[in-house]
């Protein structure tokens, strides 16, 4: 039979996201070129992959048969390109990346200007993306590699079909407006203050936040879920007065000391601010992540651009409270 990768894609991920839209989404189509992708898939097969009940769609049992055996088509595919491309003697291609505002900002351009040199003949490229819709991204097929956020206490979505790898991983601060815990004083740009026991002498207790105002994420987010979550662990209940995903925006409130907020060393590189950096006696952390397909993870354009996906080490802080 006549068909595509292209339709073979959309009529996976209709079975697995249930609506066009949702798949349009996912691959970065149009609603109308996914039903063009469906419809040029039944005239392939000569057989009805969809029926529409009320305002939705469904698929038959046709559908269905061939959605089963779709993934396993496309899986085979892209094993066979990797056969290819791992005959010739330099790598060459394009690789599609979906990464999160923090990584474009402080771990792509190092890895390009990297690949530039070691792999000329590598294209890559980047779409920046909300980091929790990254993971749909690898999965549907719409990116080849993402760098993603993953928390212990939240941790994202396990499929034996991705591979999940580690990369870099950030303990969480707290970011306050200059003098919120006066005893504690440290303004951005001086020194961390000697005291018997270091920095963990110095550890603040999230349980002391409970008056205060808090910038955050929506619950709904990984991230949202997982300060509040460790907010709950340590007795108290975040009270947040402002929903903002944006680190530049975040900082920018914590500035103007309208409330605080959590902190890595990466999202303080991407906006020199004037506040307060405490450490957290709590083991707040974050994973910064590669996810790939696992029938991609012997590709070349993959395996050559992996190893150059380090973060730039930073400097030493001098915001730590």
């Amino acid at each position: 039979m006549n068909w595509t990768s292209a339709q073979l894609r959309s009529l996976s991920e209709l079975d697995r996201r249930g609506t066009i839209t949702a798949v349009a989404a996912a691959l970065g189509y149009t609603p109308g070129g996914v039903s063009q992708q469906i419809a040029a898939l039944e005239r392939a097969t000569g057989r009805k992959l969809l029926r529409r009940v009320g305002r939705r769609v469904e698929l038959t049992e046709a559908g269905r048969a061939l959605a089963r055996h779709a993934e396993r088509m496309l899986a085979v595919e892209a094993e066979a390109v990797a056969a290819v491309e791992r005959t010739r003697t330099e790598v060459t291609g394009v690789l599609r990346v979906a990464l999160f505002a923090t990584a474009a900002a402080e771990i792509l351009p190092p890895a390009l200007r990297r690949a530039r040199e070691a792999h000329p003949g590598l294209e890559v490229r980047s779409r920046d993306m909300e980091v929790d819709d990254v993971y749909d991204a690898v999965a549907s097929g719409a990116v080849d590699l993402a760098l993603g956020l993953d928390y212990p206490d939240v941790p994202i979505p396990r499929d034996p079909a991705l591979r999940i790898r580690p990369l870099h991983t950030e303990r969480f601060a707290l970011a306050a407006p200059p003098g919120t815990f006066p005893a504690r004083v440290a303004a951005a740009g001086g020194h961390a203050p000697a005291a018997e026991g270091g920095a963990e002498a110095l550890a603040l207790d999230l349980g002391r936040t409970g008056p205060l105002s808090w910038i955050l994420p929506p619950p709904d987010t990984y991230y949202g879920r997982a300060v509040r979550t460790a907010c709950r662990r340590a007795g108290v209940e975040p009270s947040v007065r402002h929903e903002v995903t944006d680190t530049a925006a975040t900082l920018a409130l914590v500035e103007a000391g309208v409330g605080i907020s959590t902190v890595t060393d990466l999202m303080l590189r991407l906006r020199p601010s004037q506040v307060d950096v405490h450490p957290l006696r709590e083991p707040l952390e974050r994973h910064i992540v590669m996810i790939y397909r696992t029938t991609a993870e012997t590709h070349p354009t993959l395996t050559s651009l992996i190893p150059l996906l380090q973060p730039s080490p930073a400097p030493p802080s001098a915001t730590l409270s």
